[in-house]
């Protein structure tokens, strides 16, 4: 079975206008990908071609297939504290700040596309790590959602390969981790209380929060949308933010023309003003 671009690009494309036209994910540029992508899924599910497979997506009444598609071809690698400058600007400005004026002490802070898990544990180890003994006395968990149940399944069991700690303190390996085999370990149960992990589609034009939030971390994720559903999401994101909350967005992306109540704090980190 070949899945040449050649032969099958006609295929691929309905594939790429259906993400785009239903996630706001762009990949005309990723053909190639698409099709490293789904030949292993091609050849585990037993489907001929593309178009078959693509057929059996859109027939699906659940929505669950479609689900799985988005986590196939836009997961990438991630690891714990990747982007570190963001969870330095976090320790050394936000959480100061927010130490004086947060009265009631309910820090209140989203992972959107949270992926497997990696963000939102860091966030809680750096927390736990800032607040010590004062901890017990705020509210800090964090919620964590992402569009894939395939995901959430692994940020939920919280076992990892020894290369996704790579970037870690030794120090925060002992405190926060347990070793379960010869390269994997696991999340301690402290860390895990701290995020409650969520289903969550970016692409809802409401977002169902009752209380508006302190810190959105949505990084590395609009790479995939285009110029509108990226605007549209900023959009949201600010009506989710507190004044004086903070955005984070990975250090590869940029908010071209973005939403006049963001100001750009720092490279890939943005304050709402009002």
């Amino acid at each position: 079975m070949t899945l040449g671009i050649n032969t099958h690009s006609e295929d691929t494309m309905k594939l790429v206008n259906y993400m785009s036209e239903h996630y706001g994910i762009r990949l005309e540029k990723k053909l190639s990908l698409i099709e490293d992508r789904l030949r292993v899924v091609l050849k585990q599910k037993g489907f001929a071609s593309i178009a078959e497979y693509f057929n059996y997506v859109i027939n699906d009444n659940t929505g669950e297939e479609a689900k799985v598609l988005v986590t196939r071809l836009t997961t990438n690698y991630t690891y714990f504290m990747r982007e570190e400058v963001h969870y330095k600007f976090l320790t050394e400005t936000i959480l100061p700040s927010l130490t004086k004026t947060l009265k009631d002490r309910d820090l209140r802070i989203w992972s959107a596309g949270c992926s497997s898990g990696e963000e939102p544990y860091t966030t809680a180890m750096t927390l736990d790590d800032h607040f010590g003994p004062d901890k017990k006395n705020w509210d800090t968990k964090i919620l964590a959602t992402d569009i894939s149940p395939q995901v959430l399944a692994m940020a939920t069991e919280a076992v990892y390969p020894a290369d996704r700690l790579k970037n870690l303190n030794p120090s925060w390996i002992d405190r926060y981790f347990i070793k379960t085999g010869a390269d994997h370990f696991m999340v301690n149960d402290k860390i895990r209380a701290e995020v409650i992990f969520r289903s969550f589609n970016l692409m809802s034009e409401t977002l169902p929060f009752r209380k508006k939030f302190h810190v959105i971390f949505c990084r590395n994720v609009m790479i995939y949308f285009d110029k509108k559903t990226s605007e549209a999401l900023v959009n949201r994101f600010c009506g989710a933010l507190e004044v004086g909350g903070h955005l984070f967005i990975g250090l590869s992306e940029s908010l071209t023309g973005a939403d006049s109540r963001l100001k750009r704090v720092r490279p890939s980190i943005y304050e709402k003003l009002r």
